[in-house]
This record gives C-alpha cells, structure tokens and sequence, in this order.
C-alpha cells in the first residue's frame, strides 16, 4: 500500500469537496465458488482500496464529514482463523498504517448506520455491485436493492471520480510495472504460438505470467483467432495458419492497478497480404492518435478522427466507397469499428465503471451519441493532465452483422457488400496501448511492446 499520507490527503479532500453528511465505503468479502470454504480469489473494492487501501476481506469504513470522524469496520483473526489462514495484524494496527485512529467491530455497522440516520445524517453511499453488501444496505437504510442504484449518493460519485481520474505520480509509476509485466505476457504469446496449439495453451502461458509478476490478471484474457467477437473468453479453438490471433489482455499489480493492452498476430510466421493491409489499416490509425493526445482535447474528436482515417484505409481497398466524413457522421464506419476508441485505466480496467460510466468518461460539454458504435466510446470529455487512458482501434468483419446490415439495405452508399465477401472469415484486429496525458501532451506507459509488422514479424519467426 501506499504511505498513510497519501490516504489521509484522499480522505481530506472528500471531506472537503463533499461538504456534509456520512460516506459509507463497503469492502468486499469472501465469495464462495461452490460451496462457502472454498472461495474466488479475492478482490477489494476500487473505492475502499483507494480511500483506506487494505485488502482483506470483511471490512468497511466511514468518513463522517459532520463530525470530522474516520472508522474501520472490521474483526481480529480467531485462533481458528489463524489456524487456517495464518497470523494477521490487528485492526488497530491495520487501521493506524492507513492513518485511521478508530476501528470498531464489523457487527456494530448497521446499528451505526441507524443511529446516524435518526440524528438526521445524510449517508452518502456508491452504487453497489454484490449482493451481499445491497442487502446490507437493505437492512441498515431500509432499502430494497432495487432502489438501491438510483439512491446511491451523486454527490459521493462525483467527488470520488473527481479525485480517482486523475492518477498520482506514485499511481503512474504503479501502472507503469502493470503495464511491463502485460507487455511480458505479450511478447510470451507471440513468442510461443504456433499452428496446432489450442488457445488455452496460450492463456495458460500468460496468466501464468500476470501471476509470477506479483499480482493477478487485472480482467479475464481474451485470446482468439476469433478476434471479431470483441469480448470473447472461450479459447477452444485450435490455431491454425490462415488465422491470426488477437490477445487482449492484461496484469494488474499487487496493489491492483492494471494494465490494458491489445495486440495481434499471424499464425503463420508472416502475414498474409490482406492481413498486412488491414492491420496496417489499424496501426496508423492507433499511431496518429496517440500522437494527437493532449490536456483539453475531447477524447470523442480523437475517436471519430480515428474512425474516418480508418474508413479511408478501407475505402482504398474497395471496402467502402463515397464520402467518408459523411459515412463516419452517419455511422456506416461502425460495421466494422463497433466500439469505443478507449476509456480510462487505473485500479479498475474500466476505471471507476461501477459508478456510472458518464460520470467518469462524459461531461456537461460533451455528451454521449446514441450512434450504434459511437454509442459504446466509454469516454469522451476533453482530456486533462494525470488521465490514463487505453487508445485501441480496432477493424473486425463480423459476418452477422453483415449479413443483417446488407438484408436491411443499410449504407450502401457508402458499404462496398459483394467486396466482403472475400473478408467473411478474417477476422479482426485490433491494437492497444496505455497514455498517460501530461501537461505538455502525452506519454506511452511502459517499455513499449512490438506493434510494427517488422517487429511482430520478428518474433513470430
């Protein structure tokens, strides 16, 4: 963990920018996989990591702005949990590393919360995301966990994403050991991949990887020579020349900030001419937007420049044709980049994702389009110094979405369909990288990774 400063200043500047009123930061506990004793591994929630930093179980904590008071929830380890689990420091000292002078047993809570609520507190909460702390909540604000989402507190959300955006020198260099050991797993994959291997054999490899690096995977890996599923976690298939593999995937460190990278490779030692030219398609366009970063540019211009200088890189190749500014303005791009040009990065992959993704990636001045692909783009507001961000373009042929989109007629105008044809099973590609935007314009987290078609090239052979 950090230094006890660190969260002492965090929890400063909430009290100060919440003004008043009780906030309530719920940890997570153990979860049971197929029966109570035998658990997921564990995770802390982003938010009590970030205000009280401790990673263990059972815990939650208030900062009471009306009475300048800060209390961890918790128990001390039994005999039996020791037996078990190991010995454990005791919450007073547990709780004095993170410069909180008052813990109070974990049963107290809810009775706590009661009390506050009949002297009048406001209790500011987050939207929860597991179930056992809605129906904690549901016993202490009487609250079904229904109402709960909608009841959580904006004040709260906005004062936690105005801090969490914008990371830390120590957080930067944090994400940066994230992002060496991702690029590790990388270089492992292209490495070792070869006709005949099933993709689990490479999954296996690089969360190996994330684990040896002291850490864990920061989301499940995504590693397929179906790169035009975007989120696709199955690695069944068997890898075979003609085919290139899309690994995104990532670690997260031991104090769980992650990195997010993308890259994509042949099977076959080289590649193949219409997989040189598409994936060069991909290249440039992630290239010149990184290159374009900087403090007060609205990340939604750099996703939608992307996205017309990709449609021009398919409009060379007879895939698309007519006026490609229009086509970007009206969507017709979206057939083959359907999602979002990148979103921010830290303790979460899609940081602060559980609060509202508009809160952290949209502002009063740039608002989220109701586009389909456009739609998915997870941030868009002007950028600002201390953001960290991914930036993944990516070009997929995704052959339902064809075949839906040309029954229905849509864009011909701009769409070349018998031209895809010769495109149907080739997959997609995509290439990803993690930006830090400084004051100046923007830095690559990381030593870099190979992305070049010669520097791919080379390791593949």
């Amino acid at each position: 963990m950090f230094s006890a400063t660190t969260y002492q200043t965090r929890r400063t500047r909430l009290k100060k920018d919440l003004k008043s009123g009780l906030a309530l930061f719920l940890g997570n506990n153990d979860v049971g996989m197929n029966y109570p004793g035998n658990t997921y591994h564990f995770r802390q929630d982003s938010n009590f990591l970030y205000f009280f930093g401790l990673d263990k179980p059972g815990l939650a904590a208030v900062v009471d702005v009306d009475n300048d008071r800060e209390i961890i929830f918790g128990d001390d380890l039994s005999i039996e949990d020791v037996v078990w689990m190991g010995a454990m420091p005791k919450m007073k000292t547990l709780a004095a590393n993170v410069g909180v002078a008052e813990t109070q047993p974990a049963r107290r809570l809810i009775n706590f919360l009661k009390k506050a609520r009949r002297a009048g507190q406001s209790i500011h909460f987050l939207p929860p995301y597991r179930h056992d702390n809605m129906l904690l909540l549901k016993d202490a604000l009487n609250m079904t966990p229904k109402k709960q989402k909608a009841a959580a507190s904006e004040a709260l959300i906005r004062a936690v994403v105005a801090q969490r955006m914008h990371k830390s020198a120590e957080e930067v260099a944090e994400m940066e050991r994230a992002v060496n050991v991702t690029g590790a797993m990388h270089v492992a994959a292209m490495k070792a991949a070869r006709e005949g291997q099933v993709e689990a054999e490479l999954a296996g490899l690089v969360e190996g990887i994330a684990v040896s690096g002291g850490g864990n995977l920061s989301y499940p890996v995504i590693l397929t020579v179906n790169g035009q599923i975007l989120h696709n976690h199955d690695h069944g298939n068997t890898l075979q020349r003609g085919q290139m593999v899309l690994g995104d995937f990532g670690a997260e460190t031991a104090m769980h900030y992650a990195g997010d990278i993308t890259r994509t490779f042949p099977v076959a030692p080289k590649f193949t001419s219409k997989q040189r030219e598409i994936y060069q398609i991909v290249l440039d366009a992630e290239v010149n937007a990184i290159k374009s970063l900087r403090p007060g540019l609205p990340y939604k211009e750099v996703h939608l420049n992307a996205a017309r200088q990709m449609a021009e890189g398919l409009k060379a190749l007879g895939l698309m044709q007519g006026d490609m500014a229009e086509a970007v303005a009206k969507g017709a791009h979206a057939l083959f980049f359907p999602h979002g040009l990148g979103h921010m990065i830290g303790l979460d992959v899609h940081d602060m994702e559980d609060l509202g993704e508009n809160y952290v990636g949209y502002s009063e001045s740039v608002q989220r389009s109701t586009q389909f692909g456009t739609a998915y783009l997870r941030l868009g507001r002007a950028l600002e110094p201390g953001f960290v961000l991914t930036v993944e373009p990516g070009i997929y042929f995704i052959p339902q979405l064809i075949d839906q989109w040309r029954r229905k007629k849509m864009f011909t105008e701009f769409i070349n369909y018998p031209a895809l044809s010769k495109y149907r099973n080739f997959g997609g590609v995509r290439i990803e990288d993690n930006v830090l935007i400084t004051e100046q314009g923007y830095r690559v987290l990381g030593d870099p990774i190979p992305k070049t078609i010669a520097e791919v090239e080379g390791l593949r052979s």
